[in-house]
């Protein structure tokens, strides 16, 4: 039989169900300007944008050889919103732990378990996710998205401020609106960077890499030598203002204007 438990938290219920020993589901509500923050360490993140008020987190444990039951699902309520994480065995006299941000431990010792989350975003809470080994995607969100992972490509569409980092995989981004002040910021460094941006942006472009080519439909007001690298390019976009920052070493970056 499923177990489910309430919780009375940050204005709303929250709602986690645990479906049979594998898989987990998760869901509440979040006010508006906080966070939804997923931190995972092998598997895929897919967001979406939820269809009404209420955020949604789906996580399925699968495995070779490791239990999946070793791996527990956290739930960490916090004044910035609510962060969920896979929690692995830790090591001998150190346990992992979840908490928001910067916080926390995280160490997998031979564990094969990966956890795949799917997540439904609300318009208006910020999206954050974490994995190392494994691919981020959240499309079409109406908020702010900040990814990161280590072994694995980033795919994101946000309204606002966008962070994306990756070492050895791509960077996709499109953004709706590009209002603010929040810098954005996209960097890799084993993969190419396509950023989609509105027309009328207003931000201050730096954009490097080291092997690859540097391709913008808005103007540059300077560009480094094609032969002498790394290359790098700067530019005025709109009025500026805000930090708009692309970074790889092994890899082309391509700035597109939408709309």
């Amino acid at each position: 039989m499923n177990r489910r438990s309430a919780a009375l938290a940050l204005g709303g219920i929250l709602l986690a169900a645990a479906a049979g020993a594998e898989d987990f589901r998760w869901q509440g509500r979040i006010a508006d300007g906080r966070a939804l923050e997923i931190k995972g360490v092998n598997g895929d993140i897919d967001a979406t944008l939820a269809p009404g008020a209420e955020a949604e987190v789906v996580a399925v444990k699968r495995a070779k050889r490791s239990d999946p039951a070793s791996v527990e699902i956290k739930v960490v309520e916090h004044a910035g919103g609510v962060t969920i994480c896979a929690v692995y065995p830790g090591r001998i006299g150190r346990r992992n732990e979840c908490a928001a941000g910067d916080g926390g431990h995280m160490n997998v010792d031979d564990n094969d378990v990966e956890v795949r989350f799917t997540v439904r975003v609300p318009k208006g809470v910020r999206f954050l996710a974490r994995t190392v080994n494994g691919g981020i995607q959240a499309e079409g969100l109406a908020s702010p998205v900040d990814a990161e992972t280590v072994n694995g490509d980033v795919r994101l569409g946000a309204d606002g401020a966008a962070r994306a980092q990756t070492v050895n995989g791509s960077i996709r981004a499109s953004l709706k609106r590009a209002s603010g002040t929040e810098p954005l910021e996209f960097e890799t460094v084993n993969g190419s960077i396509e950023l989609e941006l509105p027309g009328n942006v207003d931000a201050d472009l730096q954009a490097e890499t080291v092997n690859g080519d540097i391709d913008s439909d808005f103007p540059l007001e300077s560009r480094s030598r094609e032969h002498h690298p790394p290359h790098t390019a700067r530019g005025r976009l709109g009025a500026g203002g805000r930090t708009l920052k692309l970074e790889t070493v092994n890899g082309s970056i391509e700035v597109r204007k939408v709309g």
